[in-house]
């Protein structure tokens, strides 16, 4: 992965040659001749947060439709008359087309389409998936449904990427931080707005129906559409201001993309791949739990659905806060293999209170969220204390693919355990993924210990951005494929 303070930034004056250009431009745009008004100005702050504002909801419309399923799942199971494994069908097709396009996202955006277009175009793709997602509820063809997940997924992840390169661009140095920050809060935002107003929504839309069933459904699954609508004038509005900027301060934006090598996999050292082994079993321990969690907490709390979407939706409310305040702690602190062993061990913690305890759920959920948000925070930056730079593409392309390929894989093997076996043997499952990864930990922690002082990757003090969430956890620059 580039570095990405060594990127070109859209607004940075590193050297008179710019600033020059960039005084010129302004004196040309203001009204004859003198200087634009502050929020006009690519290069004052106030532009750049209205610029921030919709490159923070360019993504929204993603984050709020990828849980529509688990906000709405009693009622997509009853009015589809599904079985959980057909259930979550919808979170495993999401996931498949990113088992390959993690590593050319990237590449789309930098060498093909361009970063205006390619974020227009990752747009559109999510804003058809949905439709078509909804559509498929409408008419009760649930084929159709597990198209439009495909279609979303394919712009979901690619729209993640875009995101992240128009932060790059248009933000350098400390600046980064916090807006990979403010990104993942809006992020979070979304989905926890979605698990709380969807049933909401159902619910009125049933009335106005007369019943509730897939009519109702596809509906209100239509509406949440328009969100997807909203992220795509977003994007258009971006690609404008993009555009603007880049004639008023006269840059152009180089090719310099990292290139991919896949023949580098051969080789990653034993570090890596428990860092992957790592990845792989702690989320696959985690979002299908959230894509089955409310009828868990309806069958197994008595809640009623509204108080079983609420729990659920609380690792997503504390992670909107916590991520990036667990980030700068990682960051002047270090250690990241001990705070991911305590966000391993917590959540474990978390999954067992829930699997053979009746304690109020608000608590594991709690510390599930907080775990899930350090774990984010401490893990993803490890790959780069572990490889050169010039495989650190590779390496997080080929970590984010079989994290999509792990999540498909239990994604469909949940649901059918649930559909056998039940909820307690469905968090046996999860408790025995989280062992594996507190295995790997383990064994991730004495190797880094017996190589000695001559090097310290993992126990540094990091300084690399947060990551955003699981379908957009990579944080990617723009990259080239070569297969060897």
């Amino acid at each position: 992965m580039a570095d990405y303070e060594e990127r070109q930034s859209l607004l940075g004056d590193d050297d008179g040659g710019d600033s020059g250009s960039s005084a010129g431009g302004r004196a040309a745009a203001g009204a004859g001749g003198g200087p634009m008004p502050a929020i006009c100005d690519p290069k004052h702050l106030l532009h750049r947060v209205v610029v921030l504002v919709f490159m923070c909801f360019l993504g929204f419309g993603s984050y709020f439709c990828y849980d529509n399923p688990a906000a709405l799942q009693s009622e997509v199971l009853q009015d589809l008359n599904l079985n959980t494994s057909k259930f979550m069908q919808l979170y495993a097709w999401y996931s498949w087309p990113n088992v390959v396009l993690c590593f050319f996202g990237g590449f789309l955006l930098d060498r093909v389409f361009g970063i205006r277009l390619g974020t227009i175009i990752f747009s559109l793709f999510v804003c058809l998936g949905q439709v078509i997602f909804a559509t498929g509820a409408l008419v009760n063809r649930f084929w159709l449904m597990e198209a439009g997940r495909f279609i979303f997924g394919i712009g979901g992840e690619s729209l993640a990427v875009a995101q992240n390169t128009y932060a790059v661009n248009w933000f350098k140095g400390k600046e980064l931080n916090l807006v990979f920050g403010l990104q993942l809060s809006m992020a979070r935002l979304g989905s926890t707005v979605n698990m709380n107003i969807m049933g909401w929504v159902y619910s009125k839309i049933a009335d106005l129906v007369g019943s509730p069933g897939h009519t109702a459904l596809g509906a209100s699954l239509m509406l949440a559409a328009v969100t997807c609508l909203f992220s795509l004038v977003c994007a258009l509005v971006l690609g404008f201001l993009d555009r603007r900027a880049e004639r008023i301060l006269h840059t152009a934006k180089d090719k310099t993309g990292e290139v991919i090598k896949l023949t580098d996999v051969k080789d990653f050292p034993f570090h890596l791949w428990l860092i992957f082994i790592i990845c792989v079993c702690y989320y696959v321990a985690i979002f299908p739990f959230i894509g089955l969690g409310q009828v868990f907490f309806i069958e197994k709390f008595n809640f009623t659905p509204a108080e079983a979407r609420a729990v659920n939706s609380i690792v997503y409310i504390i992670s909107a806060p916590a991520s990036p305040l667990l980030g700068f702690m990682v960051d002047k602190t270090g250690r990241n293999v001990i705070w991911v062993m305590i966000s391993v061990i917590t959540t474990l913690a978390a999954h067992l209170m829930l699997a053979f305890t009746f304690w109020n759920p608000w608590i594991a959920m709690s510390l599930l969220g907080l775990s899930y948000s350090l774990l984010a925070c401490a893990l993803w930056p490890m790959v780069a204390f572990v490889v050169p730079e010039h495989q650190l593409g590779t390496a997080y392309g080929f970590m984010q693919s079989i994290q999509n390929l792990g999540l498909a894989l239990i994604a469909m093997a949940a649901g059918a355990i649930l559909d056998n076996k039940g909820y307690l043997v469905l968090e046996v499952f999860f408790c025995g993924c989280i062992c594996f990864a507190l295995i790997a930990v383990v064994m991730l922690y004495f190797v880094d210990y017996f190589r000695g002082e001559k090097t310290e990757p993992l126990n540094c003090v990091t300084s690399l951005p947060v990551p955003a969430r699981i379908h957009d956890m990579l944080i990617q620059p723009t990259i080239s494929i070569e297969l060897f």
